[in-house]
């Protein structure tokens, strides 16, 4: 995945309306109930069946890497209607908010004013950025792709200051004078 899937991944979990199983056996069973077989499970993490059914009945604690792999196979799985109602609000009235930093200014000689210096920005996209997105996500696209659509929604929004019904807002840091 690439940072921005990731970004819209950790978006989705705090939709949640109700925590996943933080226990590993809760874990284990939740995803064998969605998968209906531990050698599903296993082909998923990448391990046998027969530590599955192991981690599932608490004898046996996995390895750092696979007790995540298990987490982040339950977060993906977890409450999907509730992940779909959020997106389509956000692709319909809501918007999203994008915060990012970035390196503004002039090629010029370090310490000058017209230095460049990194900004952080939080800017909040209209709803028809939010449906590219997430299309654009379902299709398969690369992270340098949703880059681009981000990028272009910085210049609309931030740059051009584009001001109509429904246009993005931006929120600015404190400034100095």
């Amino acid at each position: 995945m690439g940072k921005i899937e990731d970004a819209i991944e950790r978006a989705d979990w705090e939709a949640f309306t109700r925590q996943p199983p933080k226990t590993l056996k809760g874990q284990i069973g939740f995803l064998i109930w969605q998968m209906k077989t531990a050698k599903a499970v296993a082909a998923e993490l990448g391990i046998t069946a027969d530590s599955v059914n192991r981690y599932r009945r608490a004898r046996k604690h996995p390895p750092k890497d696979i007790a995540e792999k298990i987490g982040n196979a339950v977060r993906v799985r977890w409450q999907p209607q509730v992940r779909k109602r959020r997106q389509r609000q956000a692709a319909a009235t809501g918007g999203i908010t994008v915060e990012t930093r970035a390196r503004f200014g002039y090629t010029a000689p370090i310490g000058t004013t017209d230095d460049g210096r990194f900004r952080h920005l939080t800017v909040h996209f209209p709803p028809e950025y939010a449906q590219r997105l997430f299309d654009a996500r379902d299709q398969g696209a690369s992270d340098q792709q949703m880059r681009q659509i981000i990028a272009e929604g910085f210049k609309d929004i931030y740059f051009q200051r584009r001001r109509q019904p429904g246009a993005g807002t931006v929120r600015r840091g404190p400034q100095r004078y």
